[in-house]
């Protein structure tokens, strides 16, 4: 596309210049080009998730290429539907951007969401493009479940069980801060990979409550243990990562590693830690904070 820019092709030449690279899967009854789509839910439940990346809060364009922000705004969405122990289906995507914008970078974009859905097998089936002074990529997510796993069903004497890497992204983004623009924890803050497979995994095994660690692992431990009612001890030792330092592990968020607690150790899984008698997250015994908040 050269230096075509989303004001040269207008709305919907840019929504068809989109939809044009985006392949539809088996549950899509009706794809995009009316003013909804249609998609089959077998059973009747269909698990619904929804995640905003904001330019310049979640994004740079001089970090990440329009494709690397694609696969980070579909993984946001598909692990929540991972964490639920469901498994993703379609997505529907919402795009605010500049008139200015290239249109390849919109297209790369759309091919970063393709490609994060073939991993699950879902589909991109429609969306919505709008003026904005910065982009804003709003993505909604639907799925099916089989069993599904809340945040409010821990109990005393679970363990507390980690799929995923933990600090990854966040080291990833210190190095971005500093001036680094290669390797592998750039790599991991540009294009996250969650372990979405061990959410229904974790959810056949019992699981008695998940949620992905976008916040950061204690933050979002921290849902858990007020939703049920107990105290979350980890264990710091368990919790060691050669690659990158404990405050990364404990407060970084956006590697979207799977945490849940269990009765049991489950394959593919660490035990980071054990649910108690109590409140909040404790490391070693120790209250413990951490991790990313809007507004604060």
């Amino acid at each position: 596309m050269g230096d075509v820019t989303a004001r040269d092709v207008g709305e919907f030449g840019l929504i068809a210049a989109i939809t044009a690279r985006l392949p539809l899967t088996d549950v899509v009854l009706l794809g995009p080009g009316d003013d909804a789509a249609v998609v089959a839910a077998p059973d009747g439940r269909v698990v619904a998730t929804t995640d905003v990346l904001v330019e310049g809060v979640h994004f740079r364009r001089d970090w990440s290429s329009g494709y690397d922000v694609g696969r980070k705004a579909a993984a946001a969405n598909l692990a929540d539907v991972a964490a639920m122990g469901g498994v993703a289906t379609a997505l529907l995507v919402g795009l605010a951007a500049p008139p200015d914008l290239p249109v390849q970078w919109a297209l790369d974009l759309a091919d970063g969401l393709r490609d994060e859905c073939v991993v699950v097998g879902a589909a991109v089936v429609g969306g919505d493009t709008v003026t904005a002074d910065q982009i804003v990529v709003s993505v909604t997510a639907l799925g099916r479940v089989d069993r599904w796993v809340t945040r409010s069903g821990a109990r005393p004497g679970d363990l507390v069980v980690v799929a995923g890497r933990l600090g990854h992204s966040a080291a990833g983004l210190r190095l971005l801060l500093q001036g680094v623009t290669e390797g592998a924890l750039i790599d991991a803050h540009r294009r996250p990979e969650p372990p979405y497979a061990m959410g229904p995994q974790l959810a056949a095994a019992g699981a008695t409550a998940m949620c992905d660690v976008s916040d950061g692992l204690v933050n979002d431990l921290g849902h858990i243990a007020r939703a049920s009612g107990v105290r979350i001890d980890l264990d710091r030792g368990a919790l060691h990562d050669d690659e990158v330092g404990e405050a990364d592990v404990l407060g970084g968020g956006e590697d979207h590693a799977l945490v849940a607690t269990i009765a049991r150790p489950v394959a593919g899984c660490r035990v980071i830690g054990r649910v108690v008698e109590g409140e909040g997250v404790t490391l070693d015994g120790e209250p413990v904070t951490g991790g990313w908040e809007h507004f604060s």
